[in-house]
């Protein structure tokens, strides 16, 4: 697979953990909908618990990564959906704070040192309400996932009719 062509779309979190869980029920809603409208050939959906090795192993090499996660403000606005778009010149900063111990931003930092960066990076941040133990997604977390599964979906046909259009 080339690098241009190959795309990873990463739920991030802990499923167990209430809101922490959005990447995983994205990607999950991802692959039920792939299963009557497939995914172009080179898209790999996954889902990661946001340790650095883990995102860089799944995003290497990609030309587009779409990475969902939760995160968490103070004061939040539960269901409030970031996004950050980063090419391989931005990706210099790390994107945004994870609800994870090292996370994102780490793996950001050590890919790009280690030159193993996705070709664009976008990362969808949902802030959640609830970290606690727990499974199921509160509300208002619940209430984007949806709108999050379409949006991953058009971000990878308009990479796919980047790619096909070629550089300017």
């Amino acid at each position: 697979m080339g690098t241009h062509t190959r795309i990873a779309v990463i739920g991030v979190g802990n499923e167990f953990r209430r809101d922490d869980g959005v990447g995983w029920a994205v990607a999950a809603r991802l692959l039920e909908r792939a299963e009557s409208r497939a995914l172009p050939p080179s898209t790999v959906v996954a889902t990661c618990d946001g340790v650095p090795a883990r995102l860089i192993g799944l995003w290497e090499g990609a030309g587009l990564a779409v990475v969902v996660d939760a995160a968490y403000a103070e004061p939040g606005r539960p269901g409030l959906v970031h996004r950050i778009e980063l090419d391989a010149e931005r990706l210099a900063q790390p994107p945004t704070t994870s609800s994870h111990g090292l996370g994102l931003g780490e793996a950001v930092g050590l890919a790009r040192v280690l030159g193993r960066l996705p070709g664009r990076l976008v990362v969808y941040a949902v802030e959640g309400a609830d970290a606690s133990v727990g499974a199921g997604l509160t509300p208002a977390v619940e209430g984007v996932v949806e709108s999050l599964v379409a949006s991953v979906e058009d971000e990878i046909v308009r990479h796919r009719v980047a790619g096909a259009k070629g550089p300017s």
